[in-house]
């Protein structure tokens, strides 16, 4: 039993949130430098969940958030294999080849292998091709690097699933509790 002054601690009520991170914003308590971090959005009263791993300051999407560390833990463990997907805008036309070639795995430029569970195309419009990839672990940056070792830059990134949870009906910028179910 913990006490404190003589008085039995409870511990804290498990928190779960599903968050639209929008692209601009940090994923941090706070910024030395300055720049808008997700806790602005999320209000006093979230002040002590915790992101379950990162989204750059890049990219936009589905962020979760908890104080319950061994389901933080379980999330962004790759033997956990959950899976994450992110809908990827590249600054050009990419051809089957390339995407079979990211399919395959490919070696980042730290020596690293991103070895994604699929890629896929999903359309290409003007100069620019729209591909889903699904990961089951989250090095930094593994998307963004893993198309510039194919020869290309992404020009947005949107995580949209983290296991079964999605965007859906959440706008940039909001965010919502899980429902028991989830």
């Amino acid at each position: 039993v913990l006490q404190l002054d003589g008085k039995r601690l409870k511990p804290a009520r498990k928190r779960y949130l599903v968050f639209y991170k929008p692209k601009g914003v940090v994923t941090s308590h706070g910024d030395p430098a300055g720049r808008a971090t997700i806790y602005q959005y999320l209000g006093e009263e979230n002040k002590w969940v915790a992101p379950v791993g990162r989204l750059d300051k890049d990219s936009s999407g589905l962020l979760l958030l908890t104080n319950d560390t061994q389901f933080a833990d379980f999330i962004t463990s790759p033997e956990s294999e959950v899976p994450k997907s992110y809908i990827v805008k590249t600054n050009a036309l990419l051809s089957d080849k390339v995407i079979a070639d990211l399919n395959a795995g490919v070696e980042m430029k730290r020596g690293d292998l991103a070895q994604p569970v699929s890629v896929r195309r999903r359309e290409d419009r003007g100069k620019h091709t729209w591909i889903e990839v699904v990961l089951t672990e989250g090095k930094n940056r593994e998307v963004r690097r893993m198309i510039e070792a194919v020869g290309f830059k992404v020009l947005k990134l949107v995580r949209t699933h983290i296991g079964s949870l999605t965007l859906e009906k959440l706008e940039v910028g909001k965010w919502r509790e899980l429902t028991p179910a989830e």
